[in-house]
């Protein structure tokens, strides 16, 4: 059946089920520190992944690497066991692959510049409305003139290209407006995010989202975990990094409906960096990809402290609730803790709901979840069963082997610098006579670079399974796949287009 078992009903002691149909219908965890969410994100991931279902998590406290390895049944643990009546309990570990921005723990996370996008980027780099403006054109320059932008000196050197005198006053005759002020306002963010971290993230290989979508011949997903240990001391690029992520997601997989399980479960902790100082368009494509996004097939979990750290729009939206203890000390801690009673189906049987929220002990939570016909199960105050692996951090050889084993391979381990937007406006200002003029449309390959250039995506996966992961539309001749790649990384107008089409429909219509 497809089913995981989230906990026992502490009334009853009835089983408590999230059912795989309903995977898609998002969720939330939410409760104060040391309350269990991380063990109930464990118990979901195990789940999923038994049921051939990918997952994607990150790892921000770095006790999520456990479940790579076994759990180890001690003295703590054997007594929960027997009042859950868990006699077949069978410790396990769970296939894992790691991934790290910094690649220090994990497989190397990288995405070029164009295909992070003129908005995301804007947030990225905490720009203000003209600032973004600014940027905005910055990109539409690229396209046009079919300069790369692949890493952060690719930008570097746009935006000088763009703050030259005699440049700026073509510009903004052709396009609007270039300001020294904001050029060197984004300069200067740049620099900051090339200090915490960007110079790694931004270039090629860049990330085939497909990695994330792999399933173990023995059947099962793979937990897919980004380690997030230093990576969420900068806020704004975890954030994006993230929104990138699932809007790219969004973009690239076909409508498939309601499937008998997700194609893929992505969770999202620390949910409120997502929304902290989110500008309000923004705020309606991330509830635009929220509420369609599960006809992909994709599955939405949210990880938070409080509820409320989500918006309501897209609270409705989350079907499957798991609500730890929540303290009421403050005034806004007894708001969180009504907004959090006040979202779930009422059940006589417990009172009053907002009362039981604060009086949960470790290990225990509200539940609700999904059944028949898509209605939601009358919240049960619930004891969460343990996972199969070991909750908590695990040891340097143990991520070594794990790593050593994985089905990625090599393949991101080495940076790749072709030729770019860098390179093209270094000979364009040494020998100015030898530039050719701007294309307009700029749909050509780039002056210099080699015709066999790395695609910008990851080139190892096998047809089959690009065909299986993101549609059989894909299927094509190496004619077709080599034209297709290179007006994806031509960096041309049509090129471009197609990239900002990744992120641009959703942040701009």
């Amino acid at each position: 059946m497809n089913e995981i078992l989230l906990g026992k009903s502490v009334t009853d002691s009835r089983d408590i089920f999230l059912h795989g149909r309903y995977g898609n219908r998002h969720g939330m965890i939410a409760g104060a520190t040391g309350t269990g969410k991380s063990v109930s994100l464990m118990v979901m991931a195990e789940g999923f992944s038994r049921l051939g279902v990918p997952v994607f998590l990150a790892d921000v406290k770095g006790d999520l690497a456990g479940l790579s390895q076994a759990a180890v049944i001690t003295d703590k643990l054997k007594p929960r066991l027997e009042k859950l009546g868990l006699t077949n309990f069978a410790p396990a570990a769970n296939p894992v692959v790691f991934w790290d921005i910094y690649g220090k723990l994990g497989h190397p996370v990288r995405a070029t510049v164009s295909e992070m996008g003129p908005t995301l980027f804007a947030r990225l780099l905490e720009l203000n409305d003209v600032q973004s403006g600014v940027l905005e054109v910055v990109f539409k320059l690229a396209d046009d003139n079919g300069w790369l932008l692949l890493d952060l000196k690719d930008l570097r050197a746009l935006l000088n290209h763009a703050g030259d005198k005699d440049n700026a006053k073509a510009i903004s005759a052709t396009y609007g407006l270039v300001s020294p002020t904001s050029l060197a306002a984004i300069q200067r963010a740049v620099l900051t995010l090339e200090n915490a971290g960007g110079d790694v993230f931004f270039g090629e290989p860049a990330l085939d989202l497909a990695e994330f979508m792999r399933v173990g011949l023995d059947g099962r997903g793979l937990i897919n975990i980004l380690a997030s240990d230093q990576l969420i001391l900068k806020p704004a690029l975890y954030s994006t990094f993230l929104l990138w992520l699932l809007s790219e997601l969004f973009e690239k997989l076909p409508e498939v409906g309601d499937l008998d399980v997700p194609k893929l479960v992505f969770f999202f902790d620390e949910a409120h960096l997502l929304f902290d100082d989110c500008p309000p368009s923004l705020q309606k494509r991330i509830e635009q990809v929220v509420r369609l996004i599960r006809s992909k097939g994709v599955g939405v979990y949210f990880c938070s402290q409080n509820p409320d750290d989500v918006p309501d729009v897209i609270l409705g939206q989350l079907g499957n609730r798991v609500q730890h203890a929540l303290r009421a000390f403050t005034p806004r801690d007894q708001k969180a803790v009504r907004s959090a009673a006040e979202t779930f189906a009422p059940n006589p049987k417990l009172g009053n709901v907002g009362d039981v929220i604060t009086q949960l002990g470790v290990g225990e939570a509200l539940v609700s979840t999904l059944q028949d016909g898509g209605v939601p199960l009358p919240v049960e105050r619930a004891m969460i069963v343990p996972p199969t692996s070991r909750i908590g951090a695990i040891t340097d050889v143990e991520r070594a082997t794990i790593r050593s084993r994985s089905p990625v391979g090599t393949r991101y381990d080495t940076a790749i610098d072709r030729d770019s937007a860098y390179e093209m406006l270094n000979r364009r200002a040494a020998d100015p006579a030898a530039a050719p003029p701007p294309s307009g449309g700029g749909n050509h390959a780039p002056a210099g670079a080699p015709a066999n250039a790395p695609a910008a995506q990851g080139s190892g996966w096998g047809k089959a399974i690009s065909d299986a992961v993101f549609g059989t539309s894909r299927r094509q001749g190496m004619i077709e796949a080599m034209a297709k790649s290179a007006a994806r990384n031509a960096g041309g107008k049509l090129g471009n287009s197609l990239l900002r089409g990744v992120l641009g429909s959703l942040l701009k219509k």
